[in-house]
């Protein structure tokens, strides 16, 4: 979903068209962004009048969505809340499972530990060379384990 300021003029007219022929579709955009709001601005806090908002209304789906949250509020809540995120070890899990699909039927866990382990040295290495100086030499990265290299 986007941003309704960011739509274009002709999108933002079939928008309001179509709110004011669906009374439903209008409540459910409003749920809708007032959830990405508390997103986007970190207002966890909201979650629990937002929860019983959506509960109450007729929406089956979003009313469902809602409940599923109460499963687990403290998590959702700080996850609104708190600026941390996973996104760096989702990031790593997701490369780890393309190169594992890449690979597919051509090799064991073996050469998966390889290539794993090159692309983090190489990723170290050149996060050393921009913070700490040039890289190390050839002769010192032959010194490493078969394994790695």
């Amino acid at each position: 979903m986007s941003n309704p300021d960011n739509l274009s003029s002709d999108d933002a007219v079939q928008l309001r068209t179509l709110r004011k022929r669906s009374r439903a579709l209008n409540r459910l955009a409003r749920h809708v962004q007032d959830f990405a709001l508390m997103m986007t601005q970190l207002h966890g806090h909201q979650l629990d009048a937002w929860i019983s908002a959506a509960e109450k209304d007729s929406l089956t789906a979003l009313a469902s969505f809602a409940r599923n949250l109460r499963r687990d509020l403290d998590a959702d809540r700080n996850g609104l809340t708190l600026p941390h995120s996973s996104g760096p070890v989702e990031g790593h899990v997701n490369r780890v499972k393309m190169l594992k699909r890449q690979m597919f039927g051509r090799a064991k866990l073996d050469l998966l530990r390889r290539r794993t382990l090159r692309y983090s040295r190489s990723r170290d290495l050149r996060q050393s060379q921009a913070t700490r100086g040039p890289a190390p030499s050839d002769s010192v990265l032959k010194t490493w384990p078969s394994y790695v290299q």
